[in-house]
């Protein structure tokens, strides 16, 4: 079995408004990650994901390019100590 670590993610630019969320859970589903997204009141975009290292670096590269319309004007990230394991990957 492999290792779970987390992530937390730190996203700004155009990514409210075009379905950036959705874009997210559906880039966690195909890694098969859980953890959430969510909008903050700043116009930003938080994320957290814990799966295997492998699948989070396909998702951080899969995020990047960000949905149709979307832009990203900055990418934080950084690794954290694997949060309580969630069932699923939810829109909050």
């Amino acid at each position: 079995m492999k290792i779970e670590k987390s992530l937390s993610i730190s996203i700004t630019g155009k990514v409210q408004g075009v379905g950036f969320r959705y874009f997210v859970r559906q880039q966690a589903s195909d890694q098969k990650l859980t953890g959430w997204v969510k909008n903050n009141m700043d116009g930003s975009v938080e994320i957290l994901a814990t799966g295997p290292a492998d699948k989070l670096e396909a998702f951080i590269s899969q995020i990047k390019k960000g949905p149709p319309g979307s832009r990203i004007d900055n990418f934080f990230f950084s690794w954290i100590r694997t949060q309580n394991k969630v069932k699923d990957f939810k829109i909050l």
